[in-house]
């Protein structure tokens, strides 16, 4: 009797293997996975449209191999000279590899491709590839203008390698077929049939297929009808795919790229996708395809994956790329002790030194950097190792590679003080909690596309507790969703009660948002306070709030501006502008955006940013006046904080500050390109950016000193 075995083997697609006999069912069970082979393509340049692979060995962190650079040169597999989205599968024979791509480049326009590469290995390092046209290898669709997005799944009844993929002929939506490939995976051996639809007559792409328990999961994205991933479920691989008409991305932004894997662990399936209007990935995990949560939090690249598909593979596998593409750095910088600051880390190429930035009060008597353990790389010494008396050595030998050795050192420096990407810090000490507070614009998204809003807070201004989100404006924000910037808050006692006035960027809109906490609950006023330029400006944007209050009158002031500076008087509800008070402050030419407002010693001192957040030379001036609405005074040598290139510092900008309770002891907070990556990224940099402290001093006349940014800091601030 005959008798079908079904098991995982790739990116949670299904490969089921016909067994024989009892004889044949040890051989065909699944080989045990030690990890991941992440294959994915980076962006819309011709150099960035290649294969590039990554790996894991959990799951959920993963390393670019070969630098981030092509395994494979796409100029000699493709027509185009581009390959986009690629697909790998393990066959049926457990030790053969399929791959799949888009035979595209994207500047040519995203109707000009016609093909798709089919590529096969027998060790995922060596390829053989052939290009299938579809309109000149099959006459029925000489009119076809975008074949995307190729995918390769294996047919138990026909025992053949099926691929599927959209296509699309004139203006007509997108449609998911199939064809089934010959037997060397060389070429389609029947011609294109049609897998499924968008029973609501627009396009779907994207498909992914994954066989559990019996049935066919569809992934695909919807085009015409809203952005997003939906499934189809069949019994049968070929036909028969019926609707969940759901969502099933947990985001409002539009996605692509669904790939599906199982966790070898057992735990159950990541879904994958591309939030290609930020810039990222969202990883999520389900059980049952029905509920997906976000992980986000437990995910690390070092690079920028776009549309790719993730392989389980054994230890040997790994040992072979990680001997082929895995350099001596990767390993070292592959460290994931939960103290680290890992957007910090450093790696001296010429010095071959790496430098471990921990979170204050790590203990490095005993400290396990927490080195990944790649099969096929060994590390030396392993474990906790005394740091407390400087640098320790280590070796790192890969495959057949020479072991090279580098040292390693720890450093306990409080810049940045948030561990993240954040940006346009914002500064309280409440009164209330007698702690300190530090309220950023949320960053790391392409494009500022950020929409929520968190705090910290903090007993010291070294130590930072996250307090979470805050206000999320697709949640709880009635009249913007997108665009959340650079928010401000002061405390004020209303009926004996401490209240907290949040004011924050919008959509280009400045909304508020109030609280009894300064951890909250935010509950936003319901509309935007600032939603039109004052009264004879022309360009800029209605960003960047701050507020101010008088402590010579008790009366609160708002300001906000890019391009220009308006300033008003709020009326005591402090949600509306009392009228007649608006006023255009502009100090100089010098001025872009950014203003902070504070009082010391009977003046008024107004503080901006100058030149535009992703320039390197983005820097901080200042100016006084003798009112909160009155005319600027700009000294001469104004800057207060600019870029320090011998330290690697750049960007440094939109700042506020903070006074010691009780003292006349001040500090700047600020923040500053990625430190060290940001000043290679270009544009980029500007919506990646980290928060730091530094300390304000003023000389005899009142006069602002210019501030030194670092990486150390500042101490613990002990209040009395």
């Amino acid at each position: 009797m005959r008798k079908w075995f079904f098991f995982w083997v790739c990116i949670g697609i299904v490969c089921p293997v016909f067994a024989q006999g009892n004889k044949n069912r040890s051989a065909q069970r699944p080989p045990a996975y030690a990890g991941y082979l992440f294959t994915y393509f980076t962006g819309n340049s011709k150099a960035e449209e290649a294969i590039r692979f990554a790996v894991s060995t959990d799951g959920y962190h993963f390393k670019a191999l070969n630098g981030d650079r092509p395994v494979i040169a796409s100029e000699t597999i493709s027509s185009t000279g581009g390959v986009r989205d690629p697909h790998i599968l393990r066959g049926a024979d457990g030790k053969t590899f399929y791959m799949v791509a888009t035979d595209m480049v994207s500047a040519n326009g995203w109707n000009s491709n016609r093909a798709m590469v089919l590529l096969k290995s027998n060790d995922l390092l060596h390829w053989t590839s052939s290009v299938v046209n579809i309109p000149k290898n099959f006459k029925a669709f000489e009119k076809v203008n975008r074949v995307w997005a190729p995918q390769t799944i294996y047919d138990p009844l026909k025992k053949k390698y099926m691929v599927y993929w959209s296509m699309r002929a004139g203006d007509e939506p997108d449609v998911i077929w199939y064809a089934y490939a010959n037997r060397n995976f060389t070429a389609l051996e029947t011609g294109p049939r049609q897998l499924f639809y968008n029973p609501h007559g627009t396009a779907c792409i994207d498909g992914d297929i994954v066989f559990k328990e019996g049935k066919y999961y569809l992934f695909f994205k919807t085009e015409g009808s809203g952005n997003g991933i939906k499934i189809a479920v069949s019994d049968q691989l070929t036909k028969g795919y019926v609707l969940r008409d759901q969502y099933v991305q947990q985001t409002k932004d539009p996605v692509e790229g669904a790939g599906v894997f199982k966790l070898n662990d057992g735990s159950g399936y990541i879904l994958m996708y591309d939030v290609y209007t930020r810039g990222r990935y969202q990883f999520t995990k389900t059980t049952d395809f029905e509920h997906f949560k976000v992980v986000d939090e437990a995910i690390s690249m070092n690079f920028h994956p776009r549309h790719g598909t993730v392989l389980p593979i054994t230890k040997a596998e790994m040992a072979r790329l990680c001997g082929k593409w895995l350099r001596p750095e990767d390993v070292l910088t592959a460290a994931q002790a939960p103290v680290l600051k890992k957007n910090n880390i450093v790696w001296d190429t010429a010095g071959k030194k790496l430098y471990l930035p921990v979170l204050p009060g790590t203990s490095l008597k005993r400290f396990d950097p927490g080195f990944t353990k790649f099969p096929g790389a060994r590390i030396t010494p392993s474990g906790p190792a005394d740091f407390s008396k400087g640098p320790v050595r280590y070796t790192v030998t890969i495959g057949g590679q020479k072991p090279q050795s580098a040292e390693v050192r720890i450093l306990q420096d409080h810049n940045p003080v948030l561990n993240g990407y954040y940006a346009d810090p914002e500064i309280l000490y409440a009164q209330k909690t007698k702690q300190f507070y530090i309220y950023p614009t949320s960053d790391g998204f392409t494009g500022w596309s950020g929409n929520y809003f968190k705090t910290f807070s903090s007993p010291d201004l070294v130590n930072w507790k996250d307090e979470g989100v805050i206000l999320d404006l697709p949640m709880q924000v009635s009249w913007a969703n997108r665009n959340a910037w650079a928010p401000c808050i002061i405390e004020k006692k209303v009926n004996g009660q401490y209240k907290y006035f949040y004011y924050y960027t919008a959509a280009q809109k400045i909304g508020v948002a109030v609280a009894d906490d300064p951890a909250g609950p935010f509950v936003d006023s319901g509309k935007p306070l600032i939603a039109q330029k004052p009264e004879g400006v022309r360009g800029g944007q209605e960003i960047d709030p701050d507020v101010f209050t008088d402590p010579k009158t008790g009366k609160s002031y708002l300001y906000w501006g890019n391009g220009y500076m308006a300033g008003a008087e709020l009326n005591e509800d402090m949600i509306s502008i009392k009228p007649g008070t608006v006023r255009l402050m502009k100090p100089d030419k010098t001025f872009r955006e950014g203003t902070y407002v504070f009082y010391r010693k009977g003046v008024y001192y107004f503080m901006w940013s100058e030149d535009d957040t992703r320039s390197p030379n983005y820097r901080v001036r200042y100016g006084t006046a003798a009112t909160p609405l009155g005319t600027i005074t700009v000294p001469d040598n104004n800057i207060v904080l600019e870029k320090d290139p011998a330290a690697g510092i750049y960007g440094t900008g939109h700042n506020s500050v903070i006074q010691v309770p009780g003292t006349d002891e001040w500090y700047i907070v600020y923040h500053r390109f990625t430190y060290p990556r940001g000043v290679t990224m270009g544009e980029a940099a500007g919506y990646n950016r980290e928060v730091c402290i530094d300390p304000m001093a003023f000389d005899a006349a009142g006069r602002i000193k210019r501030v030194t940014p670092t990486h150390r800091g500042i101490g613990p601030v002990i209040l009395k």
